[in-house]
């Protein structure tokens, strides 16, 4: 009953899917080249916050005559930004139980709508706890032992329990996308190394730095020889937190860097010297933390920093850019919630802030937290009571819903290929946001946000000529040309 429920639900998805994302999967045909700008036609694509229009294709808008228009958005390809990367959310242990407990045809696909480039979100990049996390079945490490035992030479390292959920709901989403790839981020290390003895909370102890760097360089290593590509890790999750509640672990800026620098030299004796280090990996709020970090270690240890959205404001992350511009800025984190600000509210927030904002201060990639979680918010092991997945997935009757967070992924996975560049986009009438990219293949990508109440007609101009969309109230878009 549960399997034929999930497939009429797909049924549903997928011909929506279809018809607005414009893929080659459709029966609509890819567009035409650009050519010069007095051909060029936008195609686009728009979902309200009344959700009567959810990534819902709208009538192709043709450039014609230039508009000296002074509320207009200005597409300037000449000034180009960072490189994209790609966008995506967590396999937590508890999205991949969640997800394997489909029956095979409805996990297909729900991985399908989550990852594939043309007809699904697109989502391209995956991470991964080593480890449990707040969304984990229950506690583990990768070498746990009774209370009072160590294991310095790390014998009883491995990461098997991966292996029984995570690693095969990530080879299926791989599979449906190819150009799949991790960040790995630890919550904790195993008890035994650290000064509280337990993975919820504490410190790392100093004589455990180097070994814990080996432990991080092992656990990467694992996932590598799955078959699975590790572009970036880092080497704790939130390190200015330390809780009780679930696996979390303190650990100040310079011990940060200490770790950071073993860790390199061990990645590389690995031949894993592509994967990156992202310093931080919390809240933008935290700003200064980065910077520091990439101030005091070594050249080559840190290939950026990765930002959370809990405190602060997303512009706070350029501190990175401004001070190391060759850093890669990543934002790392952020969940969706229940009972918050509402479809509209959370559709508005997502864009203005993880999308539009994030990329406007200069992330290549922007994750949110859970893949999947079930009607309750689950399986916790600890912390959020009302976070919510990218799909709420009901193991009782296999349905499962995309969430707001879906529909955003969408707006961009689905359009913007790895390797784009953000270009300049400037102007717009009032609660109007843009960002820009021109895609490898030389193709514009216009993310739009109207925030306010009433629609809105925005003149875009762009190569000399100019088009108008009319963007409905309280509304997301992506137009492509």
């Amino acid at each position: 009953m549960g399997g034929r429920l999930i497939r009429i639900r797909r049924r549903t998805v997928t011909v929506l899917l279809c018809t607005v994302l414009l893929t080659a999967a459709c029966s609509t045909p890819p567009p035409e080249p650009r050519g010069d700008s007095s051909s060029t036609e936008i195609s686009w694509v728009v979902t309200t916050g009344d959700q009567q229009e959810r990534a819902a294709t709208q009538p192709g808008v043709a450039f014609g005559r230039d508009e000296q228009n002074p509320a207009a958005v200005v597409v300037d390809d000449g000034t180009r930004h960072q490189r994209f990367v790609g966008v995506g959310a967590a396999m937590t242990e508890s999205s991949a139980w969640l997800l394997s407990r489909l029956p095979a045809e409805a996990r297909s696909a729900a991985l399908r709508d989550l990852f594939h480039p043309t007809d699904g979100a697109g989502i391209s990049v995956v991470r991964v706890p080593l480890g449990a996390s707040d969304f984990a079945l229950d506690d583990y490490t990768y070498d746990d032992l009774p209370a009072g035992e160590a294991d310095r030479g790390l014998y009883g390292f491995s990461i098997a329990r991966e292996h029984e959920h995570v690693v095969p709901l990530l080879r299926e989403a791989q599979a449906v996308n190819p150009s799949l790839r991790l960040v790995l981020s630890a919550w904790s290390p195993p008890a035994w190394m650290k000064d509280s003895g337990t993975t919820h909370g504490g410190r790392l102890l100093s004589d455990h730095e180097s070994l814990y760097a080996v432990y991080l360089a092992r656990a990467a290593a694992g996932f590598h020889a799955a078959g699975l590509e590790v572009a970036a890790m880092t080497v704790v999750n939130e390190p200015g937190h330390s809780t009780a509640d679930y696996p979390s672990t303190r650990m100040p800026v310079d011990q940060q860097v200490r770790v950071a620098t073993r860790l390199r030299a061990e990645l590389d004796a690995r031949g894993l010297s592509t994967v990156g280090i992202l310093a931080h990996d919390d809240n933008w709020a935290d700003a200064a933390a980065p910077v520091e970090a990439l101030a005091t270690a070594p050249a080559g240890t840190y290939a950026g920093a990765g930002f959370h959205c809990y405190a602060g404001d997303v512009s706070e992350q350029s501190a990175v850019a401004r001070a190391y511009p060759w850093a890669r800025v990543w934002t790392t984190e952020c969940t969706g919630r229940d009972g918050t600000s509402g479809f509209s509210g959370d559709l508005r927030w997502g864009m203005r802030h993880m999308l539009i904002g994030a990329f406007r201060n200069h992330s290549q990639a922007v994750l949110w937290w859970n893949l999947a979680l079930d009607p309750a918010a689950g399986p916790r092991n600890g912390g959020c009571q009302d976070c919510r997945g990218v799909l709420t997935v009901d193991p009782g009757t296999a349905e499962v819903t995309p969430t707001t967070e879906f529909w955003l992924l969408a707006h961009v996975g689905a359009h913007l290929p790895r390797g784009s560049e953000r270009v300049e986009s400037t102007g717009g009438p009032h609660g109007v946001e843009t960002a820009a990219f021109v895609t490898p293949d030389d193709r514009r990508v216009l993310l739009l946000l109207n925030d306010t109440a009433v629609a809105r007609t925005v003149t875009v101009r762009w190569n000399g000529q100019a088009a108008r969309l009319h963007l409905p109230a309280e509304s997301v878009a992506t137009a492509t040309w």
